[in-house]
C-alpha cells in the first residue's frame, strides 16, 4: 500500500537525486504533493528523472564536493520553485577499500563528499530559510548504519557517516530556535548501484545470510520515515537519528 502524507506546499531539494536512494526520494515527495529540485553531477539523469515526475520538478546539476556548486544549485532551485524549505543531503560515495590500501586522496574525496558536503548542504538550506524567514524547515541527512557500527574495508566511509550524526545533531541545536528541524535516517543494506555488484559475490552473500533475516532492505523501507521528518507532523522532532536497518544490528 503506498504511504500518504501531505506535502502540499512543501520545495524540496535533494542531493544524490540521479540514481538509487535519491531519485526514490525524488518520486515519493513528489508523488505526495513536494516539488522537487533534484541534484546532483549527472545532469541528463536528472532531466529524464525530471520528465518522469512532470511539472513538480527540476533538475540542478550540482557537485556537493564544490560549495560553489552547492550554492549554484539552490540559486537554481529557487529559481524554478521559490524558497527551498526542505533539504535532503544524500550525496555520497562508498569510500571501500581496506583502509591500509587507501591513498590520502581516496580518503579526503570520501570525507570532502560525505561530511563536508552534507555539513554545507544543510548550512546552504538553513541559511535561506533563515534569511526568508521560513519557521517550518526540514533537513534530513542521511547516515548509515556503519556511523555506530564497525565496519572493515569502511573506513573512511563510516567516519564520515558518523560526522554527519553528530553533525546534524549540533546543527539541530544551533538552529533549534529558528524552527529547522535537523534529523538523520541511518539505513542499514539496501541494494543500490553502489554495491549491487559486492552483495553478488560470496562474500558478499554471507554478509546477508548473517543478518537475522537474512536479507537486503527494499528502497521503500525508508519511504514513511522519510515523509514524516519532511512534513509538519515532525514539528517535535529534531537532533534524532532514525536507524532503519531491518534489524541488521541486532
Amino acid at each position: 500500500m503506498a504511504l500518504s502524507v501531505d506535502l502540499t506546499g512543501r520545495c524540496a531539494l535533494i542531493t544524490g537525486a540521479s540514481s538509487g536512494l535519491g531519485a526514490r526520494f525524488g518520486r515519493i515527495l513528489a508523488a505526495n504533493g513536494a516539488r522537487v529540485a533534484l541534484g546532483a553531477r549527472r545532469v541528463e539523469r536528472l532531466q529524464t528523472l525530471a520528465d518522469e515526475i512532470g511539472a513538480n520538478a527540476a533538475a540542478v546539476q550540482m557537485d556537493v564536493g564544490r560549495e560553489a556548486d552547492i550554492i549554484a544549485g539552490f540559486d537554481a532551485a529557487e529559481a524554478a520553485f521559490g524558497t527551498i524549505d526542505t533539504v535532503i543531503a544524500n550525496a555520497g560515495v562508498d569510500g571501500a577499500g581496506m583502509i591500509t590500501a587507501m591513498s590520502e586522496a581516496e580518503i579526503a574525496h570520501t570525507l570532502q563528499v560525505n561530511l563536508t558536503g552534507a555539513i554545507l548542504t544543510a548550512r546552504e538550506g538553513a541559511k535561506r530559510m533563515m534569511a526568508a524567514g521560513v519557521t517550518k524547515g526540514r533537513i534530513v541527512l542521511i547516515a548509515s548504519i556503519t556511523a555506530f557500527e564497525a565496519s572493515p574495508g569502511l573506513v573512511a566511509y563510516s567516519a564520515s557517516k558518523a560526522g554527519v550524526v553528530q553533525a546534524a545533531r549540533s546543527m539541530a541545536r544551533e538552529w533549534a530556535r529558528a524552527g529547522i528541524c535537523v534529523n538523520t535516517i541511518s539505513p542499514g543494506y539496501i541494494r543500490t548501484a553502489i554495491n549491487a555488484d559486492w552483495f553478488e559475490t560470496e562474500p558478499g552473500k554471507r554478509q546477508i545470510a548473517r543478518f537475522p533475516r537474512k536479507r537486503l532492505m527494499d528502497e521503500e523501507g525508508l519511504d514513511g520515515p522519510l515523509l514524516f521528518l519532511c512534513s509538519d507532523a515532525a514539528e517535535f522532532v529534531t537532533g534524532a537519528d532514525f536507524v532503519l536497518d531491518d534489524g541488521q544490528t541486532l
